[in-house]
């Protein structure tokens, strides 16, 4: 059963129950997301929204390993090194109509937003172990410095801001 992102808002402590009843009541009359009613109804952060959010997409999407998978040339093509790095996505494959990328729960709402804004196809992301997601985006996009282990780096974008310097 897919866990409920009320669920979710409730085990944070964001939201009570009876709280998440209302938000869903309101919902059946006005269509409107949950995440957005949470937000207008309760003053809820919509990065705490988003967060829950992508915590509850991790769980119905599929988990790969991206160093077993078969890479298409022309979906790694979309993606440059930087922004594999910072984004934390390694694009995988085209299946059929959608582009398969791979990120880590920590980084959705950020590979979400890249994706939105900057490639020209559907995406759907996949979920991957952060070791393995470094240790292809070292084989697939290799930066001087950069390791398996810089995936879990906070002052990655500072890195690559310099290396973006260094290399004008």
């Amino acid at each position: 059963m897919a866990v409920r992102l009320g669920d979710l808002l409730i085990e944070s402590g964001v939201l009570t129950t009876p709280q998440v009843d209302m938000i869903l009541r309101e919902q059946r009359d006005t269509g409107e997301p949950f995440g957005a009613l949470a937000e207008r109804l309760y003053a809820v952060d919509p990065a705490v929204v988003e967060a829950a959010w992508a915590r509850q997409y991790a769980t119905l999407t599929r988990t790969v390993n991206p160093e077993l998978e078969e890479m298409d040339p022309n979906a790694l093509a979309l993606v440059t090194r930087r922004q594999a790095w910072q984004f934390r996505v390694l694009p995988i494959r085209f299946d059929p109509h959608e582009l398969m990328m791979a990120t880590v729960p920590q980084y959705l709402p950020r590979a979400l937003r890249f994706a939105a804004n900057i490639i020209g196809y559907p995406v759907f992301y996949v979920m991957c172990d952060p070791e393995a997601l470094g240790r292809a985006l070292c084989t697939h996009y290799p930066l001087p410095g950069f390791t398996a282990e810089s995936i879990h780096d906070c002052g990655l974008d500072g890195m690559l801001r310099r290396a973006r310097s260094n290399a004008a």
